[in-house]
């Protein structure tokens, strides 16, 4: 069950932008609490009271219980406005809340485990895509946030939504292929993997045809002729010896 938080409000008897000048004068923040088919009412919250929740994270996803001249007003912050130049809030919408109502509300995501994922062992960073998930379940059961487990990540591989599993009643309404979480690369990866290919294709066998390689033994001398070479017809008889000048031939 989602836990509800006490805020302090007064009802705002005049609307209009000059009564809210003078709230944001008087340090007070302008709102209304509007929603469960009745009517809007005007009230005002403490500047620094509502900057401490702001602040403190999760303000659009908690619960909280106004009480507004002894009667409590069970609501969920739906949006608030900063000042464009400080940055101080100048206006809050809260929505009433009926009894087992379904709501929906973006629930922040916490990645966990990134840090040791082997994708980040490797050189790699962890990069949230998404930040936030618009999920739909009951006033009574919002999660606080939602976590995606990054641990078993390699380099460029992601998590996305499919792949992590919500909390009972809560239904999601984003893509189920929405991608949630990558590890980058580092810088240079890219160049890494081509020359660890080129090496890994330089050390395979020669093709054929190749020159033999450096180092290989000459044939040796009197080696059968090469294949192709013609052999002596068959019965050829072997040339006759050349024969020495008699030894009575005189010089003439």
């Amino acid at each position: 069950m989602a836990t509800v938080k006490e805020l302090k409000a007064t009802v705002r008897p005049k609307s209009g932008k000059g009564a809210a000048r003078a709230e944001r004068r008087a340090g007070r923040v302008p709102g209304v609490i509007y929603g469960n088919n009745l009517p809007p009412t005007s009230i005002s919250v403490d500047d620094a009271e509502l900057r401490l929740r702001i602040q403190a994270g999760r303000f659009l996803t908690t619960i909280y219980d106004i009480d507004l001249e002894g009667k409590k007003h069970r609501v969920i912050p739906r949006d608030f406005h900063l000042d464009p130049v400080r940055d101080f809030p100048i206006h809050v919408d809260f929505m009433r809340l009926g009894e087992g109502a379904t709501i929906r509300v973006s629930v922040p995501l916490h990645v966990v485990n990134g840090e040791t994922s082997p994708g980040v062992k490797r050189g790699g960073t962890v990069n949230v895509v998404t930040h936030t998930i618009d999920v739909e379940c009951s006033v009574d059961n919002i999660p606080q946030y939602i976590e995606a487990d990054a641990g078993t990540l390699e380099i460029s591989h992601s998590l996305h939504l499919s792949d992590i599993k919500l909390p009972a009643g809560v239904k999601s309404l984003s893509r189920e292929d929405a991608t949630l979480v990558t590890i980058v690369p580092p810088s240079g990866y890219a160049e890494e993997i081509k020359a660890a290919a080129a090496a890994a294709a330089g050390g395979a066998a020669p093709a054929a045809g190749a020159a033999p390689a450096a180092g290989a033994a000459a044939p040796a001398a009197g080696a059968a002729p090469a294949a192709g070479a013609k052999a002596p017809a068959a019965g050829a008889k072997a040339p006759a010896a050349a024969k020495a000048p008699a030894g009575g031939d005189k010089k003439k």
